[in-house]
């Protein structure tokens, strides 16, 4: 069975606790502040024009995310393959989710909020860090802010050293990438010469 409805939802999960629903905020308290400024990594979630979803990595060092008001967050672009993904959707729906995360820390910090794509000097600049000045910063201005909870981190054990994956046992990036390219087509050998 499917469920196709809020109403059915519910009949199984029940009403949200009290206190999860009072916990969402409209803007960042200094507790939210201090949480971004520890984090060198957040996913940005994004849509475009037709619901195609997207998630995509962000990273730099602790604090690269800068907060410049308690409802407006710069993200600053770093170079990367140019697909220009969470950009173009920014463009199309100007919607945005952020999940922040600190190594070590098993709660994450989810913002949700209205994007656009700046290339306002003074926030460039705000951005800069020792490697480049961004050629453009996501702005963010925030309309929800929610300190997740740290079940899934507890039950994953991400941040245990003794349950990490080692990297040899992930497959070649030749491998991930087969489906995607055409191998090369393979070279006839050439017959070894007769011994006289």
């Amino acid at each position: 069975m499917n469920l196709t409805t809020r109403d059915q939802l519910r009949q199984l999960y029940g009403a949200a606790s009290e206190r999860a629903s009072l916990k969402e905020m409209r803007s960042l308290d200094r507790h939210a502040q201090q949480f971004i400024a520890l984090s060198p990594f957040v996913v940005l979630a994004s849509a475009n024009a037709t619901g195609q979803m997207d998630a995509s990595p962000r990273g730099g060092d602790p604090g690269f995310v800068k907060v410049i008001a308690n409802q407006t967050l710069l993200i600053p672009d770093a170079p990367g393959n140019n697909r220009l993904d969470t950009l173009e959707n920014i463009i199309d729906t100007s919607q945005l989710g952020l999940l922040f995360m600190v190594p070590g820390f098993d709660e994450t910090l989810r913002i949700n909020g209205q994007a656009s794509l700046s290339t306002d000097p003074s926030e460039r600049q705000l951005c800069t860090d020792a490697r480049r000045t961004p050629a453009l910063v996501i702005r963010v201005k925030v309309q929800a802010v929610y300190l997740h909870c740290a079940k899934a981190f507890m039950r994953s054990q991400l941040w245990n050293p003794s349950k990490h994956t080692h990297v040899t046992s992930c497959p070649a990036w030749v491998r991930c990438c087969a489906i995607k390219y055409k191998p090369r087509k393979a070279m006839p050998l050439k017959p070894k010469p007769k011994r006289t």
